[in-house]
């Protein structure tokens, strides 16, 4: 089974920075995409950033230039880094990951993961 574990979520004031981290653990051969999302009460779950294997990354238009996700192949995790923070960034954020892993027999499949998610509250 795989696992993913999201920490460092808390409170902050705005302008003020958090960083995420996302380690993934289990029968894991490689991991493909990675990424953040976040939800609030009543909506829909967003795409914050996400990163691919070679190191693309794509972001939310109002997280450009504030927010920066990365990943330490070494250590399966994906990480997101947030500058700035304002109010309206308070909410759950959910770890994403594709990850490849092998059966007994060696075939490889493909599956997609979700982390229990870890709450942001940015106060004005």
């Amino acid at each position: 089974q795989v696992r993913l574990v999201e920490s460092g979520g808390g409170l902050v004031q705005a302008g003020e920075s958090l960083e995420l981290s996302c380690a993934a653990s289990g029968k894991i051969s490689r991991i493909n995409n990675m990424g953040w999302y976040r939800q609030t009460p009543g909506k829909q779950r967003e795409l914050v950033a996400a990163i691919t294997s070679d190191r693309t990354t794509n972001y939310a238009d109002s997280m450009k230039g504030r927010f920066t996700i990365s990943r330490n192949d070494a250590k399966n995790t994906v990480y997101l880094q947030m500058n700035s923070l304002k109010p309206e960034d308070t909410a759950v954020y959910y770890c994403n990951a594709a990850i490849v892993s092998s059966t007994l027999f060696g075939t490889l499949y493909e599956s997609n993961y979700w982390g229990q998610g870890t709450q942001v509250t940015v106060s004005s």
